[in-house]
């Protein structure tokens, strides 16, 4: 579940650590000349930090990296701040004390620790706080072992969400603005602002870049670029025809991740989490009315689909991830 993929992206000073699905995958850039390990302007920068309860494996495994290309971490760059892409970043500070750059729309929220309007609090899930040093902006650039990176906007899964692009030598990190089979959640959907346009436009965006490589935050990174942006796209088409089943798969993917995040849980105690995490309440006021009675009612149904389909389990009164 959690492998290092060497040379997956055949190009020099990159390396992935592949997560699953409760880490986002990590990447790190790092240079290729010897003397990087002493100059602080040379050093590697680490794309994604993953969950807080992989954290101290994620330092583990960052380190294990660093000792082999001999270099210190100069920078934790966020792509958005999601609990599975900036859930190790209070670990990675305290162990390796960088600094951390997020995207500038995120910024204002990271200084004044608003869990609200960084999702934890409207998604219920874990997350440990940090602080930021640097703010990301669309149009800019990290330039990491002679390499350029430009950072683009990339909304719809997240509206602050940035890609990062070498077009030298066509690798996209694409975080979750694209997977080989599909994209994240739309959250702003969830909540009844319309997104769906904002997802369009950044797939066209990625085509555009004509990228050869792809590191996605979730799964092994990919080559059929042209392939994933088909199946991206049919997907997309298939929740603009029905918003309820992109709610449905929204409330699912919550409901999972929880589990994951729990191992196991009494049902009453997972019941009560649903009950008092806002994205679920506002997601069946925006679409799930015609479909339960109440938000908690919708979410046990849901559960119950999950559970039927061998997704998560049920067993003397306690619900687990499988």
């Amino acid at each position: 579940m959690h492998k290092r993929l060497a040379d997956t992206v055949a190009t020099p000073g990159l390396t992935v650590l592949e997560r699953g699905w409760l880490s986002s995958n990590n990447v790190l850039l790092h240079d290729t000349q010897p003397d990087a390990e002493h100059d602080p302007q040379r050093g590697a920068v680490l794309v994604d930090s993953g969950h807080c309860l992989h954290a101290e494996q994620t330092v583990a495994l960052v380190r294990r990296v660093l000792e082999s290309t001999g270099q210190h971490l100069a920078e934790l760059v966020n792509t958005h701040l999601h609990s599975d892409h900036c859930g190790g970043n209070a670990a990675l500070q305290q162990a390796f004390g960088m600094p951390v750059a997020v995207p500038q729309r995120s910024w204002a929220a990271v200084q004044a620790w608003d869990e609200a309007a960084l999702s934890f609090h409207s998604t219920g899930q874990q997350m440990q706080r940090f602080t930021a040093q640097r703010a990301l902006t669309p149009g800019g650039t990290l330039v990491v072992g002679g390499r350029r990176w430009d950072c683009l906007a990339a909304p719809g899964h997240d509206a602050d969400s940035l890609v990062l692009f070498d077009a030298q030598n066509g690798v996209l990190i694409s975080a979750d603005a694209l997977w080989e089979n599909g994209f994240g959640v739309v959250f702003e959907e969830l909540a009844g602002q319309p997104a769906f346009d904002a997802v369009a436009a950044t797939l066209d965006l990625i085509e555009s870049l004509s990228a050869a490589s792809i590191i996605p935050g979730h799964g092994a990174p990919f080559s059929d670029v042209a392939g994933a942006i088909v199946r991206a796209r049919s997907r997309l088409a298939a929740f603009v025809a029905s918003p309820l089943r992109h709610a449905r798969h929204g409330i699912k993917v919550l409901l999972k991740y929880h589990l994951m995040e729990v191992q196991q849980e009494p049902r009453a105690a997972f019941d009560a989490w649903a009950a008092r995490t806002p994205m679920l309440e506002a997601t069946w006021q925006h679409h799930g009315q015609g479909s339960a009675p109440s938000a908690l009612a919708w979410c046990q149904a849901l559960l119950g689909e999950l559970v039927a389909a061998g997704v998560v389990g049920e067993k003397d009164g306690v619900v687990f991830d499988r």
